[in-house]
């Protein structure tokens, strides 16, 4: 899957960063490469952990204002889970993955709905925009 993604989500972060006056560094690559390695979930002190184990030098300044442009062209989101602190997923090529939280223990479930998508595409039609994707995370209390 890594190939597949990669070349497309390197077009995609070049025109935003192009239209930025910005340049795509190897900097720049090597984060976005390591966040398609990812699997679901991250935090961008662990994904610069898991960098520095695999050999890449890359200061946190830089992580920080990659992440950022990331979000910004619509490649990863940033996922609230307990407000401590800040997560977030691949997004751009991925089915949406949406999630019930437990406002009090942090527990977490993961879950897909065509119902819910098809909602999405919907509304979006009806306003005559383009779905691309979305993120739902509902607040709740677990039985525990």
């Amino acid at each position: 899957m890594h190939e597949d993604v990669m070349a497309p989500l390197c077009s995609v972060f070049r025109r935003y960063l192009r239209s930025q006056d910005l340049k795509y560094t190897p900097e720049r690559a090597d984060i976005l490469n390591a966040i398609i390695e990812e699997d679901g979930l991250f935090e961008a002190e662990t994904l610069m952990d898991s960098m520095r184990v695999g050999g890449y030098n890359v200061s946190k300044a830089t992580l920080y204002r990659t992440i950022k442009l990331l979000r910004e062209s619509g490649i990863i989101q940033e996922v609230l889970i307990d407000g401590k602190q800040a997560h977030y997923q691949l997004i751009y090529g991925r089915s949406p993955i949406d999630a019930i939280v437990c406002m009090r223990t942090g527990k977490r479930i993961e879950f897909s709905s065509d119902d819910l998508m098809q909602w999405r595409d919907a509304l979006c039609k009806e306003h005559g925009w383009k779905p691309v994707g979305h993120r739902v995370v509902i607040y709740a209390l677990s039985p525990e």
